[in-house]
C-alpha cells in the first residue's frame, strides 16, 4: 500500500512561520504546513504509520515535515520491538527510511529533507542501542539520496528532466535486500484489474507524453496488474546498497 498526500508542502518552520521568504511565495508557492495541521492529518492514517513497512510519497515533500513526522512514528514502534538487538534494529530502520518517499521542486528543501530525516535516524538509533554502525547510516544516507528527489511532481520528471524514477526497497530474506527501480509516473496509474485496458502513454498538462507506458505484469497474489520494474538489482546485504547503485 502506497500512502500519497496532496496539495502539502512538508517544511519544518514554526506555525509562526510557515514561509521562507515572500519572494518563494510568489515564485514558487512555497507554503509550509505547520506541525499541528501535519499531526491531525497523519491521525486518520494512524495505523499505517506505525506499520514499519508502509509506503508513503510526498509530492511536495517541502523540508520534509510530513516524512519527518512519519519517520519517527515508524522508528518508535522499531525501537520498542528492537532495542535489545542492535542487527535487528538497524535492519527494521533501514526498512523504515527505505518506505519513504518525496519529490521536491526545489533542491535546498529536497537536500534539507534529507539531512533532516537523517538526523532522525542517527539521533533515535544512538538513543536506542547506543552505536549504530557507520556503514548502516552511509545506507541510510544512500536510500534518501534516492528516495528524496528534485523534481516536479506534476510533470513527473527530475530537475534534469528525466522521468522521476523511484527504489523499490524489499527485504527478501535475512539481511537480503532486493532493489527494483520504478517509474513514478507507473505507480500513479495505479493497479488494473485483470482484463482491463491499460494506458499506453502519460500525457502532461500540455499534451506531450511524461513516458511510453512499460509492459505490466499480472500479480496472481493481487490479482490484479501491477507495473514492471524498468531495473533490477541483485540481492544484496541491506548496509552495501550503496555498493550496488
Amino acid at each position: 500500500m502506497w500512502t500519497i498526500f496532496h496539495n502539502s508542502n512538508g517544511g519544518s518552520i514554526s506555525m509562526a512561520q510557515q514561509v521562507k521568504s515572500r519572494k518563494r511565495v510568489q515564485e514558487h508557492g512555497e507554503v509550509f504546513t505547520n506541525e499541528r495541521e501535519v499531526n491531525a492529518m497523519l491521525d486518520m492514517v494512524k495505523q499505517e504509520t506505525e506499520r514499519i513497512e508502509s509506503r508513503f510519497l510526498e509530492p511536495a515533500c517541502g523540508n520534509g515535515n510530513f516524512l519527518a513526522e512519519v519517520l519517527r512514528r515508524k522508528l518508535a514502534v522499531v525501537s520498542q520491538r528492537y532495542k535489545k538487538n542492535p542487527d535487528d534494529y538497524q535492519r527494521n530502520a533501514f526498512v523504515a527510511v527505505s518506505s519513504l518517499y518525496g519529490v521536491e521542486l526545489l533542491e535546498d528543501n529536497a537536500q534539507e529533507c534529507r539531512d533532516r530525516l537523517y538526523g532522525i535516524v542517527e539521533a533515535e538509533a544512538k538513543k536506542a542501542i547506543k552505536k549504530p554502525d557507520a556503514i548502516f547510516l552511509e545506507s541510510i544516507r544512500y536510500v534518501l539520496d534516492k528516495n528524496i528527489l528534485c523534481g516536479d511532481a506534476l510533470t513527473l520528471k527530475e530537475a534534469n528532466d528525466n522521468p522521476i524514477t523511484f527504489a523499490e526497497w524489499s527485504l527478501v530474506t535475512g539481511d537480503k535486500v532486493k532493489r527494483r527501480d520504478f517509474l513514478l509516473s507507473e505507480l500513479l496509474d495505479g493497479n488494473a484489474d485483470k482484463g482491463e485496458t491499460l494506458p499506453l502513454f502519460t500525457f502532461d498538462d500540455l499534451g506531450g507524453d511524461v513516458r511510453a507506458h512499460t509492459d505490466w505484469e499480472y500479480d496472481a497474489e493481487l490479482d490484479a496488474y501491477i507495473p514492471s520494474a524498468i531495473k533490477e538489482y541483485p540481492l544484496t546485504n541491506y548496509w552495501e546498497v550503496q555498493c550496488h547503485g
